[in-house]
């Protein structure tokens, strides 16, 4: 046994025995809030997130919570996963989104075919991957795989990791086009740093991806059709209940779910200055506004139902899957539409606090400037679009297949 191979079993075997492992990953998250604060405005002036802070989360395990436990990772309940992104965009947004998006990575690599796998994990576990969907890519079909060249946009996290999962479509097919996704090593590709430039989220490092023509592997490729059956190469050496969820209602959880971390940091913000603020135009005490006072009450009440909708949600999906069911589609439509709803309304609850909160709630040395700021930028994800998923709402109600089968 080698020394990554023991440390693997060793990981393993803790999370496998002790029921109160997920509670400690927990704590271990709410127990960084206050370094990632301390670390928040430096992550959004260098426009990524510091090499130390990922150091950190990896030493606490964050980044195994979805992965196998075969490879050395905790294969754990999502809401295990949520609750640290939520915490640890508590204390910055740009940290959790990063989180998120790398952290349900190792979810979508258990589905790939074992030698993909093998080829990430099998000399360091702690292998970052990040991504971008986006179906740009130019796909030629090849012997045993693909060619494939393109630039991406929005890779988050890119400079911290080891390989990439890019989107591309081939549409050399006999049948309908085949909209796969790619996974490429970091010889193969550019991360071209400079490339994120935004007034929110500036943190998250979503660099461009400039790939020139290398070949990928077939095995190295993941169908989105498979996704959306259920039906992966990877399930077959990864066969725990975890893996029969379908991957896209992991994937648009992990961009919705920053949101509730910042909602969280806008409303203490809000808190913070009301309890002090004075108008020096009117006299009146912001403690005392009525207005204000609805505000934060419905940010508190709200974010505290939509958490209670995305845990629910997750307990219903891992229901099915330990009974080896598969999850009717009109259930996934709604959780899909659901989560697309997440950021728009944290985003419109934070605008509601800031907008009473008078003139000095706008300087970006105000608490809540920067929650305000990377809630409006995480509305711009096309998961967390409502207007993605209305349709299949109600398709699904009378029986028909969803048109958008990201779901």
């Amino acid at each position: 046994m080698n020394a990554a191979t023991a440390a693997v079993s060793a990981v393993t075997g803790r999370a496998a025995l002790d029921d109160a492992f997920p509670a400690e990953l927990i704590e271990r998250a709410r127990a960084m809030i206050p370094t990632l604060k301390g670390r928040a405005r430096r992550t959004t002036l260098e426009g990524k997130v510091p090499t130390e802070t990922i150091a950190e989360m990896k030493a606490a395990g964050f980044f195994r919570v979805l992965q196998p436990r075969r490879w050395g990772g905790y294969e754990m309940h999502p809401n295990v996963f949520f609750e640290i992104q939520k915490l640890l965009a508590e204390g910055c947004m740009s940290t959790g989104w990063v989180y998120g998006v790398l952290g349900c990575h190792p979810y979508e690599l258990a589905l790939f075919d074992d030698r993909a796998q093998a080829e990430v994990w099998s000399d360091d576990p702690d292998m970052l991957v990040s991504s971008t969907y986006q179906p740009v890519g130019k796909v030629e079909p090849a012997d045993g795989g693909f060619y494939l060249s393109g630039r991406w946009g929005f890779s988050s996290g890119s400079t911290h990791c080891g390989w990439v999962l890019l989107g591309g479509i081939n549409f050399v097919t006999d049948g309908p086009p085949d909209m796969r996704t790619f996974l490429l090593p970091r010889s193969d590709y550019e991360v071209i740093e400079g490339t994120w430039d935004t007034f929110g989220l500036q943190g998250t490092g979503s660099f461009d991806i400039l790939v020139d023509r290398v070949f990928v592997p077939d095995y190295r490729t993941h169908k989105a059709s498979d996704g959306f059956a259920c039906e992966n190469p990877g399930q077959l050496a990864n066969p725990g209940a975890l893996y029969r969820i379908p991957w896209a209602q992991i994937f648009v959880r992990s961009v919705s779910t920053a949101a509730f971390g910042g909602a969280r940091a806008a409303t203490a913000a809000a808190l913070e200055i009301m309890q002090s603020r004075v108008s020096s135009n009117t006299g009146k005490a912001s403690k005392s506004d009525p207005f204000l006072q609805a505000a934060i009450t419905r940010a508190i009440a709200e974010v505290d139902e939509m958490e209670m909708t995305q845990r629910a949600t997750f307990d219903e999906h891992m229901a099915y899957a330990e009974r080896g069911e598969p999850i009717p589609m009109e259930r996934r439509a709604l959780f899909a539409y659901q989560s697309s709803n997440v950021v728009r309304r944290m985003a419109d609850l934070a605008d509601d606090m800031v907008k009473l909160l008078g003139g000095r709630a706008i300087y970006m040395s105000s608490p809540i400037i920067q929650p305000w700021l990377d809630l409006m930028a995480a509305r711009a994800h096309v998961a967390n679009d409502p207007g993605n998923r209305s349709a299949d709402v109600i398709a699904t109600r009378y029986g028909d297949q969803p048109g958008f089968t990201f779901i």
